[in-house]
């Protein structure tokens, strides 16, 4: 098993191709910040029309997701991107919103689907043949093309809701409980996209 998106297509990726059984990659971004939702993708790669580079959207720079954002989207036979939001996080807990949101995205495509190929070791609940594979965002190539379409969507929302909500510095740090945001949180108070379950933020709403 190698560690670039590209490489291992040779595995799972085609040997759905060779059986004639259409998929999809699945992934979620930002289950990991204090405030804003959750966001998945479901894509449907077209094998003709390769897209190079590829791989887990956290190892990419910001200029070369958005760049990857566009050919994904171009490119892609189909894709999907969908949401859990803020209330159904607390309402929840971030795992099953992370698995609503994928759940979502599947159900989105308007292509015929079979099978799933979803990052992590949890799968979401659907109609279709589901493997998860741990680190897989890294590993093949669909699943990669969904966490850069989930990840830029995410990030450019919070750059809408940094102008929403001014002096958190949703814009620097996404949601992600950095120092700064910390700071902001502590002097401001929560807002009403921040995550009222999560710990840090539930500790201030006590106070």
């Amino acid at each position: 098993m190698t560690d670039t998106a590209t490489d291992y297509q040779t595995e799972i990726e085609a040997s759905l191709c060779q059986q004639g059984i259409p998929y999809c990659g699945v992934d979620e971004a930002g289950a990991g910040p204090l405030c804003g939702d959750v966001m998945a993708a479901a894509v449907i790669l077209d094998p003709e029309n390769p897209i190079e580079g590829l791989n887990d959207s956290k190892k990419l720079t910001e200029k070369k997701r958005e760049k990857l954002f566009d050919e994904i989207r171009e490119k892609a036979l189909d894709y999907c991107i969908a949401r859990a939001t803020v209330e159904e996080i607390d309402q929840l807990n971030i795992l099953n919103a992370r698995m609503l949101a994928m759940s979502r995205a599947i159900d989105g495509l308007k292509l015929p689907c079979q099978h799933a190929l979803v990052d992590g070791n949890k799968a979401p609940q659907t109609t279709l043949d589901v493997t998860t594979i741990i680190k897989g965002d890294s590993l093949v190539t669909a699943i990669s093309a969904a966490s850069v379409l989930a990840k830029v969507q995410r990030d450019r929302e919070m750059l809408e809701l940094d102008k929403q909500y001014p002096g958190y510095g949703f814009a620097k740090h996404k949601g992600y409980g950095t120092a700064a945001h910390m700071e902001a949180l502590q002097a401001l108070g929560p807002c009403e996209i921040h995550r009222r379950s999560y710990a840090p933020v539930k500790a201030l709403l006590k106070d």
